[in-house]
C-alpha cells in the first residue's frame, strides 16, 4: 500500500526544524527502499522549509500512521498538522525515475481533495512532467478523497491545471498548489472547475 505523508511545520519552529534535521533524515533513511519521494515544502522565497512531504510505500495504514508519528519532528513539536492519505502510485515509478532529472524547471505538490467512489485515474497526457501522480484514499482503498501530483512546471497556474475537471474522477472542488525545487542527494467528480485556496509554496525534491 502507498501513502503519501505532509507534515506542515509549526510558525517560530524553524530553529528546531534545523536542530533535528540530521535525525529527521537518519529516521527517514530507514525507510529508503519504500521511499516513493520525498522531500521539504518550502516558503515562497524558495528557500525556508515550511513542512515536508513523504510518499511510501508501506504493508498497511497503521504502519503508515507510525511513520508519520515517530518521525522526530512530529514528537519534538515541529509540526502543527499532518496530511495523512492512502495514494496510489499510477505512474508506477519513484521520483528518482522521473524523465526530466533533477534540474531545470520548477516542481510543485499539487492537491485536489473531495469525495466519491474510488475509480481508475486518468493521467494528464504530458507525464513526462509529472514526477509522482495518483488519487488519494480512504484507509481501505475503497472512497476517493481527492488526487495528488508532483509536477514540474514552469508557474503555479500551469501546476494547477494538471488537475483539471476533464481527468480522472470529477466533482466539485479546490486545488492547491505548493512548488518545489531540487536539491542535491482536493476533489475531482460533476465537472466543476478547481478554484485555488491556498498560495503556492516552494517544494524540493529529497535526497535518495
Amino acid at each position: 500500500m502507498e501513502f503519501l505523508c505532509c507534515h506542515r511545520d509549526r510558525p517560530g519552529s524553524l530553529a528546531q526544524r534545523v536542530e533535528l534535521l540530521e535525525e529527521h533524515w537518519s529516521y527517514m533513511d530507514r525507510y529508503t527502499k519504500e521511499m516513493i519521494a520525498r522531500g521539504p515544502t518550502l516558503a515562497d522565497d524558495g528557500d525556508t522549509p515550511t513542512g515536508s512531504v513523504h510518499i511510501v510505500d508501506l504493508p498497511h495504514p497503521a504502519a503508515a500512521r507510525a511513520f508519520a508519528s515517530d518521525e522526530p519532528g512530529y514528537q519534538a513539536g515541529v509540526c502543527r498538522d499532518v496530511l495523512l492519505r492512502r495514494w496510489r502510485n499510477t505512474l508506477g515509478r519513484t521520483m528518482w525515475d522521473f524523465p526530466g532529472g533533477r534540474s531545470g524547471g520548477n516542481r510543485y505538490l499539487v492537491f485536489g481533495l473531495g469525495t466519491g467512489r474510488a475509480a481508475v485515474l486518468a493521467v494528464p497526457p504530458d507525464r513526462d512532467e509529472l514526477i509522482a501522480y495518483g488519487p488519494l484514499l480512504s484507509d481501505e482503498g475503497a472512497i476517493w478523497l481527492g488526487t495528488a501530483a508532483l509536477v514540474r512546471a514552469p508557474d503555479p497556474e500551469t501546476a494547477r491545471a494538471i488537475l483539471t475537471p476533464d481527468l480522472g474522477r470529477r466533482s466539485p472542488g479546490t486545488s492547491k498548489s505548493k512548488s518545489l525545487r531540487c536539491p542535491k542527494s482536493e476533489r475531482l467528480g460533476p465537472s466543476c472547475p478547481y478554484r485555488p485556496d491556498v498560495q503556492p509554496q516552494p517544494f524540493s525534491l529529497g535526497r535518495r
